[in-house]
């Protein structure tokens, strides 16, 4: 297994990303990605001694300071200030693990010798992401157009020894951490702030590390609805391939034999039935889970463009000697998807306390609440007002933030993305579906029980065996919060394969 991943200008998968940062792997400059930055910075180097004429951002200042000429004994100065003075993050802390891939991301983009960044800043970045050195970046601050310029800010403050870095879970001032690995810091030259501020990377991240984790959670989804379809003594008819052949969208099709896989081999599946149809929540399991796949795609789609993507402003193309100010930072697309995606996945939890309502309401041979003597316990009665709370936070998450913008930099920027609320607002989202699964998960296993001596399918069984070990079946009334909780462990740390994940 190779342990290094080599930045080049190769299409970067999403999949790739999950084996990157799952298996720790280091990460290094191609030598190709080395020439092209090289040559990128020798070009600017070049063009700033022999041009007269001001150049947006490399020689002005910035946002509605375009016109404002600088001169060139100033241009270090002017680069170290947009660091400084666009570090105005607020909120809660950025997850490390997003921020470590902020960093990998951004080497990305800067390696495509469009941007004019020097060599050392870039290696600068990556050793930063190797050694798990993670500057410290706040949630509240971009509007999601002229890049994420406050996060990115934050993520760019310790090359120049400034702000504070998270290393070994400890917080410490950035000058500390660079003289404990004998780093100097870096001298920023023209253009080199604005690349590295311009860019699209807090969005980008926050939608990678969630594509991982939703498609994780849509296959968790088809996994515990199975569950509990077997435990409601549903119907295996609306899962027909039949029935999907003839309104063939992809993710409706993927889901019904996704979830006849799972109950192959079930004895209580294909019991005889004393009624004709199943509610809803289980009978259109394909079309709901579906639709958010078919969505993931989609998203997926946008991520993995954005991604390979050169984000920073102004664009320097060598060959064409163009330096062009464009508007590549822009985060519309991201937006959209973000809220896209917040939509979609709200719904699978939305669907999934149906059916956790449906377990508890004492139908289909099932005790009222899934508790043996129910009055003197309360058993699984609360546990779905629990799902029935978060499902409600999240139908008000999942209102779009790509719909506001509001005007910025004197009207200069006067139309932005809001993709960086959509991209936190996302998280929270899918973090909730997580925990209305694990109560899903709680419930379809305690419904379960009840239905021996008949089983599920053996994949069924062996996954139930599994997290028997981890939460045991409940006889009577119980601290209910730490069985949620370890569930939840349970589903976060259930490893697989991302051939599964991303198919």
């Amino acid at each position: 297994m190779n342990s290094i991943h080599f930045i080049s200008s190769e299409i970067l998968e999403i999949s790739t990303i999950s084996d990157i940062i799952f298996q720790n792997k280091k990460i290094e400059l191609s030598k190709a990605a080395i020439e092209k930055i090289e040559k990128c910075r020798n070009y600017l180097d070049n063009k700033i001694e022999n041009q007269e004429e001001p150049i947006y951002g490399i020689n002005t200042g910035f946002g509605s300071l375009c016109n404002v000429e600088i001169s060139k004994d100033k241009l270090t100065q002017l680069q170290e200030n947009l660091v400084m003075s666009h570090a105005c993050g607020v909120g809660e802390l950025v997850p490390k693990e997003v921020v470590k891939l902020m960093l990998l991301l951004k080497v990305q983009s800067l390696s495509y010798g469009h941007s004019g960044v020097q060599l050392q800043t870039v290696q600068r970045l990556i050793d930063f992401f190797n050694n798990d050195i993670l500057p410290v970046v706040y949630t509240q601050g971009s509007l999601g157009a002229s890049g994420d310029l406050a996060p990115l800010a934050h993520l760019a403050l310790p090359l120049i020894a400034k702000g504070e870095v998270v290393y070994e879970d400890e917080v410490y001032d950035s000058q500390e951490i660079l003289s404990k690995f004998s780093l100097e810091p870096i001298e920023l030259k023209s253009k080199e702030g604005l690349a590295l501020l311009n860019g699209t990377q807090f969005m980008s991240a926050y939608g990678v590390h969630l594509l991982i984790k939703s498609f994780k959670l849509s296959y968790f989804a088809d996994l515990i609805g199975s569950i509990s379809l077997d435990a409601f003594d549903g119907r295996i008819e609306p899962f027909n391939e039949l029935v999907h052949l003839v309104r063939p969208h992809k993710g409706q099709i993927k889901t019904a034999e996704r979830i006849r896989g799972f109950l192959e081999g079930s004895e209580l599946i294909k019991q005889k039935k004393e009624h004709v149809q199943d509610p809803y929540s289980f009978r259109c399991i394909p079309q709901v889970h579906g639709a958010t796949k078919d969505t993931l795609d989609f998203a997926h789609k946008v991520f993995k463009t954005e991604i390979n993507s050169v984000t920073d402003n102004p664009n320097i193309f060598v060959g064409e000697d163009e330096i062009i100010s464009g508007g590549n930072f822009h985060g519309q697309p991201l937006a959209l998807a973000f809220d896209y995606l917040k939509i979609a996945m709200a719904e699978l939890g939305n669907i999934s306390e149906r059916r956790i309502y449906q377990l508890v309401s004492g139908q289909r041979g099932l005790p009222t609440f899934l508790i043996d003597n129910p009055g003197v316990n309360s058993g699984f009665m609360i546990p779905q007002y629990t799902a029935a709370s978060i499902v409600s936070a999240n139908k008000q998450l999942a209102t779009p933030a790509s719909v506001d913008s509001i005007v910025s930099s004197n009207g200069q920027e006067d139309h932005v993305s809001m993709g960086a609320n959509a991209a936190t607002q996302c998280y929270s989202i899918v973090s909730n579906v997580e925990r209305i699964l694990s109560i899903e998960l709680l419930n379809a296993a305690q419904a379960i029980y009840f239905k021996k001596p008949l089983k599920s399918s053996p994949l069924i069984e062996s996954f139930l065996g599994s997290y028997r070990n981890e939460v045991e079946f409940v006889k009577e009334d119980q601290v209910f919060y730490k069985l949620i909780k370890t569930t939840l462990h349970f589903i976060d740390d259930f490893y697989i394969e991302n051939e599964l994940i991303f198919d």
